[in-house]
C-alpha cells in the first residue's frame, strides 16, 4: 500500500474517533494493525492537532459570545470553569509525569477500558430514561471533567470525551451541554499537551527516520476535515438521540480487540515488523508493545 494512502487513512480514523466517545485509541490500534504502520510522536500530535483545532469553528455561538461579551457575569463565569476544569487536568498530568507514570506496554488494558465504558454509558442511558437533565454546568460538573481527563489519561481505552461526557451525564448535565462543555475543555487541554509534546519531539527527535513532512502536512489536513465533520454530525445527533449506541459499540470494539490478542503472532510480528513503512507512528514516552501480542503498537492515550 502507497505511504500517502496509509497516512491520509490513519488521518480519517483519527479524525472520526478523537472527538467521539469511543476511543481514538483503540481505533487507530486496529488500524495500524490492519496497515502494518508504526507512528512517530510527531505525526500522532500532528493529526491529532489538526482533528482538535477543526472543530472551533462548530461553536460559533460560544466563540463570539468569549469575543464580545466577555465582560457579562455569565460568559466569565464559563470561562471561569473552563479554566478550573483545565488546571485540574494540568496539574494532575504534571504530577503524573513527575511521579514517571508510563502506559500500560500491552493492550489489554485498553480492551478492559473500552468494556468498561459502554458497559457504562448503556447503564448510565437506561437509568437516564424519563429523567429531566439540566443545562446549567455546576462546580461539581467542573470538577468532575477535570478529573474524567486524568482518567483518560491513566487509563487508555477510557476516551477523553467518553469519560467526561459520562460523568456530566451521571451528575445531571443533558447531553447537548455536557458535550459542549466537555469539548470546549478538551480543546484547550489536547492543544496545550500536544504543544508540549511537539516541542520536546523537536527538541529530542531521537534515532528514527527523518520526518517526512509532507506525509505530516497530509495527515493534519485529512483529521481536520474529517474530525469537522464527524463533531457536526455528533452536535446534530445529540440533540435527539442518547449515548446509549456509543455504548454498545465500544464493546463491540472490545471483543474485535481482544479476538485480535487471542490470535497467534504473525512471523513478521515476531521480528518486529521490520518490514513496515517507517512513517513512525507512537506516543511520548510509552514502550513498544509486547512482543506476543498481534495489535502494532499500544501507544495512543484518549
Amino acid at each position: 500500500m502507497p505511504l500517502w494512502i496509509a497516512v491520509a487513512l490513519l488521518g480519517i480514523v483519527e479524525g472520526i474517533t478523537e472527538f467521539l466517545p469511543v476511543s481514538s485509541t483503540g481505533h487507530l490500534l486496529l488500524a495500524e494493525h490492519w496497515l502494518r504502520v508504526h507512528e512517530s510522536d510527531l505525526f500522532n500530535i500532528f493529526i491529532q492537532t489538526g482533528a482538535v483545532l477543526a472543530v472551533l469553528p462548530l461553536f460559533p455561538e460560544r466563540l463570539r459570545q468569549f469575543a464580545f461579551k466577555w465582560r457579562e457575569r455569565s460568559t466569565q463565569d464559563y470561562l471561569l470553569k473552563i479554566l478550573v476544569a483545565f488546571v485540574i487536568t494540568g496539574i494532575g498530568g504534571y504530577i503524573m509525569d513527575k511521579k514517571g507514570f508510563r502506559l500500560p506496554e500491552n493492550v489489554q488494558p485498553i480492551a478492559w477500558a473500552l468494556f468498561a465504558g459502554g458497559i457504562g454509558f448503556v447503564a448510565l442511558e437506561l437509568w437516564l430514561r424519563g429523567k429531566t437533565l439540566k443545562n446549567e454546568v455546576t462546580w461539581p460538573i467542573v470538577i468532575a471533567v477535570g478529573i474524567g481527563q486524568l482518567i483518560a489519561a491513566a487509563f487508555p481505552g477510557t476516551s477523553r470525551s467518553g469519560s467526561t461526557i459520562l460523568l456530566a451525564l451521571l451528575l445531571g448535565l443533558n447531553r447537548v451541554a455536557a458535550t459542549e462543555f466537555t469539548f470546549l475543555v478538551g480543546i484547550p487541554t489536547m492543544l496545550a499537551a500536544g504543544g508540549w509534546k511537539m516541542l520536546q519531539a523537536l527538541r529530542h527527535p531521537g534515532g528514527g527516520p527523518p520526518e517526512n513532512w509532507g506525509m505530516l502536512a497530509l495527515g493534519f489536513f485529512v483529521a481536520a476535515i474529517v474530525s469537522f465533520f464527524a463533531v457536526k454530525w455528533l452536535l446534530r445527533y445529540i440533540q435527539t438521540h442518547t449515548f446509549i449506541v456509543f455504548g454498545w459499540y465500544r464493546i463491540g470494539l472490545a471483543a474485535v480487540i481482544a479476538g485480535l490478542i487471542l490470535l497467534p503472532a504473525t512471523p513478521q510480528d515476531r521480528q518486529g515488523h521490520t518490514s513496515r513503512p517507517a512513517v513512525a507512528l507512537e506516543k511520548p514516552g510509552v514502550a513498544a508493545r509486547s512482543p506476543d501480542l498481534p495489535l502494532a503498537r499500544a501507544d495512543r492515550v484518549r
